[in-house]
């Protein structure tokens, strides 16, 4: 099967993610292909302050030790 770059791309994202979190992002992936067309997801209930403070700062640590390898 020939992947165009972006798909190429979200397959390797994919494949450097830990086990579990593949198979949870598999899942959600898979529950958001199911929804109708055009459904609209309200997710701002979804995040506090804080996690959003906390999705950063452990964002920023994965960038910051994927830079060091």
């Amino acid at each position: 099967m020939q992947l165009d770059p972006r798909e190429a791309s979200l397959v390797e994202v994919f494949r450097r993610l830990p086990l579990e979190t593949a198979a949870e992002l598999s899942t959600l992936a898979e529950r958001l292909a199911a929804l109708p067309p055009h459904t609209r997801i309200d997710w701002s209930d979804s995040w506090t302050n804080e996690d959003l403070q906390e999705f950063r700062a452990a964002s920023l640590r994965r960038l910051d030790a994927d830079e060091s390898h």
